[in-house]
């Protein structure tokens, strides 16, 4: 996890690896945010989550001798941590329970490869014709996957300033990564993240909710699943893309998540998948195909 030189053939291994893999664990988001909604406070969910990552990462960091970063770098990776951790997932998961439908939601936060493509020329990347319309494809086709969803969904000011708000956190927190401190060891990096994405997030929790988490089996299982697969692996692999790829083409890869998420509903909880949503998948694929191309 620490900087090291890669050969040509794992690197283009990786190259198609980690989008698959990141695309999957990070679909899986939705279905554990589900299963763990009627059991915890949704912020109080999140500061048990962050104290987590940080003792493993804490515990990977100590036993491979990771390097630290200096407290410049430190700062920066800090401030992009609570924009993609704390305010994407706080904003996000606050909007689901206060009654925002999940695919209104996903609609919203599925602007932000529209606005990083905008964005591009911060860090010094351009976006051509081809790749704009895959950018537009990619929305259009999530649209289509989240549409039997939209219909009849009220809208309340509250939720969608919190979806506003945790679209502006990941996509500013991702460009500043991208720009700031692009390189780092992704075991203390993640120490440092968490730890500023709990220190922010907790007083949240302590003053708005009551802090209820019921501990069954359901939570017990959601709570390992986010700490060691969602978040530690998620945001390893989306660090890495970052690192060894275009801005743009690693955020379009998410407009692929409804569609992963929309399957594992249908397979998991029975949800319908009908023929508008997988024309939608098909569209949202041919779109992300435009951005990524070489």
């Amino acid at each position: 996890m620490s900087i090291q030189p890669l050969s040509a053939d794992t690197a283009r291994g990786l190259g198609w690896l980690a989008p698959a893999a990141f695309i999957f664990i990070w679909s899986s988001g939705y279905v554990v945010a589900k299963a763990a909604a009627p059991h915890a406070d949704p912020l109080t969910f999140l500061s048990v989550r962050y104290a987590g990552v940080v003792l493993l990462m804490l515990a990977l960091a100590f036993a491979f001798r990771a390097p630290w970063p200096s407290r410049r770098d430190a700062l920066h990776i800090a401030v992009a941590g609570i924009g993609i951790q704390a305010i994407y997932l706080g904003g996000v998961w606050v909007a689901i329970r206060l009654g925002m439908a999940a695919g209104v939601a996903a609609l919203i936060v599925n602007l932000q490869p529209v606005l990083v493509a905008a964005l591009a020329p911060l860090v010094h990347e351009s976006v051509n014709r081809r790749q704009w319309l895959g950018v537009a494809l990619g929305f259009g086709g999530v649209v289509l996957v989240v549409w039997h969803k939209l219909a009849g969904a009220a809208l309340s000011a509250g939720p969608v300033l919190l979806c506003v708000m945790a679209l502006a956190g990941i996509t500013v927190g991702t460009l500043y990564q991208k720009r700031r401190v692009p390189n780092f060891d992704l075991r203390t990096g993640q120490v440092v993240q968490f730890t500023a994405s709990l220190l922010v997030t907790l007083p949240f929790a302590w003053a708005f909710e009551p802090m209820r988490i019921e501990w069954n089996a359901q939570v017990f299982a959601a709570m390992a699943w986010s700490i060691v697969v969602l978040t530690a692996g998620g945001i390893s692999l989306m660090f890495y893309m970052l690192r060894h790829g275009q801005a743009t083409a690693v955020t379009s890869t998410m407009y692929i998540v409804p569609s992963v998420t929309a399957l594992m509903a249908w397979l998991m909880f029975g949800e319908t998948l009908n023929a508008i949503a997988v024309l939608g998948m098909v569209v949202t694929l041919v779109g992300v195909y435009l951005v990524v191309r070489k």
